[in-house]
């Protein structure tokens, strides 16, 4: 009797914490989460907490789309780009294969220097000569966005970097990338 009792109260509970999750997001609590986070359950506190795989972050309090990221980056479009075309080329013929290439140049480029701050200011050098995004003329800054404001894979890149780390080439829809985290 005492263990049937222990399995009904077992299921009983059980049921009462899916079925109070279920009306937390129904009430719409944890909706439009900002990219990247997702909703996890803390079994010492029985509450619900929220964390960020890219950065491996967690926090009881839900992110705001409000936090704000930023980054400079360089871009090289291909002819499969998304509009395979920028301020310096009306037509784009490259490949994947090769705007990949010059990237990982860039990058070995930009690596090569020892100095952060000189890696920085070469960093938007390469960016105002050679990237095909508007953003050249500021030497690749994006300034600061929202989360969410940009490109999946490029969003996971730059949580994934600290402030003043530097990624591997990363593919968008726009091309590749290397990305500089700012913020």
């Amino acid at each position: 009797m005492t263990q049937n009792l222990s399995e009904i109260t077992t299921s009983v509970l059980a049921f009462y914490f899916i079925f109070s999750f279920s009306i937390h997001l129904k009430m719409g609590e944890h909706q439009a989460l900002p990219s990247g986070w997702e909703i996890r359950w803390s079994k010492t506190y029985q509450k619900n907490y929220y964390y960020n795989k890219a950065k491996k972050e967690s926090r009881w309090d839900p992110p705001s789309a409000e936090e704000k990221l930023g980054a400079k980056h360089i871009l090289r479009k291909h002819r499969n780009s998304r509009r395979p075309s920028s301020w310096r080329e009306e037509n784009i013929t490259r490949s994947e294969d090769e705007a990949r290439e010059i990237i990982e140049g860039y990058l070995r480029e930009i690596q090569e220097i020892p100095d952060a701050k000189e890696r920085d200011r070469r960093f938007s050098e390469i960016a105002s000569k050679y990237s095909d995004c508007s953003s050249a003329k500021r030497g690749g800054d994006l300034g600061s966005f929202a989360i969410g404001a940009m490109q999946k894979p490029f969003e996971a890149a730059v949580l994934d970097l600290k402030v003043g780390e530097i990624s591997q080439p990363i593919k968008t829809d726009s091309g590749i990338h290397i990305i500089l985290r700012t913020l």
